[in-house]
């Protein structure tokens, strides 16, 4: 396979990011845009567009010229057009979540795996420079063992009616999370706190504490309610630490040479006080210089390399399936007021992580 027939389902606000995409990344040739709207389908091609238009997706999934579909429609719907999608044979690119309910998205990955199919997640910042740069600096022991994770993703956004903040931001950081630990750094328990304060019915402001394997924890705040912009995430390591700040084109990765440090008990005078155990660092920071390039135009790149490949992508059904996993219990957290809770089904999702990492930097 030289050139990949895509069909994009769906032509609404991620709709037109991929097909812009889609038609500037060798490889892939686009030859629908599927919508139940015809109209708007239209509108998103232009008017001297070549790619087919069509509001059905059994027209485009009896097409033999598409190898592929790239789904872009409610995160409710994904289940029956993804399964739709595998049971004819099509290779499957699907926008975050992977499914409603992590159920669902074993089944999907279930499917995938019976027919030998791509499945993959459209997880965009893990595809960004700044994101690339720090899963080699953190998987290379560049900052020494995983302390802590810490990530703020606020800003006044669009309070959804189908989820809550969790759901809707929490994903980005989790995927961000998962693509970056360590092999053997797996999240294990969830505690998830949240409030309501305008009356939506759901949580707008939202705090997830995560327990890792190797007794590391990670923190994520979510807020649609906040007046100002923030997405930064620092990721604490016995060596160095490093602050990813998305909005700071100009330094959007720092790692600082700066930490607490402890001395063995055996390293201090008789006479010297306990808290001499600790010691402080000061060091130098880097910023290192990272490429501006878009993020799903590498997604588009890497989803034509695992068909063409026959390889998992970087962000297979697997890892759409950890991040489900983590906010189901995060939602049963939520509702008991708080209370860690295992997150269950790790051991499948995490199954073939090792044989994703091919191809990260496509």
């Amino acid at each position: 396979m030289g050139t990949i027939g895509l069909a994009v389902i769906g032509a609404g606000y991620w709709g037109p990011n991929l097909v812009r995409n889609a038609q500037a990344t060798p490889g892939l040739r686009l030859r629908y845009l599927c919508d139940l709207d015809a109209d708007r389908a239209r509108r998103v091609l232009g008017e001297y567009s070549t790619v087919a238009v069509s509001d059905s997706l059994d027209e485009v999934l009896a097409d033999p010229s598409v190898d592929a579909v790239a789904i872009a429609t409610p995160a409710a719907t994904h289940l029956p057009v993804a399964m739709a999608a595998l049971e004819a044979g099509k290779h499957v690119l699907v926008e975050k979540p992977l499914a409603a309910t992590y159920a669902e998205g074993r089944q999907l990955v279930e499917a995938a795996d019976r027919r030998g199919l791509t499945l993959m997640l459209d997880h965009t910042y893990c595809y960004t420079a700044a994101v690339q740069h720090l899963r080699d600096l953190v998987r290379g022991g560049g900052i020494g063992s995983v302390q802590y994770l810490d990530s703020v993703r606020i800003n006044l956004g669009l309070v959804q009616p189908d989820v809550d903040v969790l759901w809707d931001l929490a994903p980005h950081d989790l995927s961000i999370f998962l693509s970056i630990l360590p092999e053997g750094v797996q999240p294990i328990a969830v505690a998830a706190h949240g409030s309501d304060p305008i009356g939506a019915g759901r949580a707008c402001v939202a705090h997830l504490t995560i327990e890792l394997t190797g007794g590391a924890m990670a923190h994520v705040h979510v807020n649609w309610l906040s007046p100002t912009k923030v997405r930064t995430m620092i990721i604490g390591g016995s060596a160095r630490t490093v602050v990813f700040d998305d909005l700071n084109p100009a330094q959007r990765v720092a790692i600082y040479d700066r930490g607490v440090d402890r001395k063995e008990a055996g390293e201090v005078g008789a006479g010297e006080r306990a808290q001499t155990l600790i010691s402080y660092r000061t060091g130098d920071m880097v910023a290192p210089a990272l490429p501006e390039k878009e993020a799903l135009r590498s997604v588009m790149a890497e989803f034509h390399a695992s068909i063409t490949e026959s390889r998992p992508p970087l962000t297979d059904g697997r890892s759409g399936l950890q991040v489900l996993s983590i906010l189901e219990a995060a939602s049963a957290s939520l509702a008991q007021g708080g209370a860690f809770l295992p997150i269950l089904g790790g051991e499948f999702a995490a199954s073939n992580t090792d044989s994703s990492t091919e191809g990260a930097n496509a």
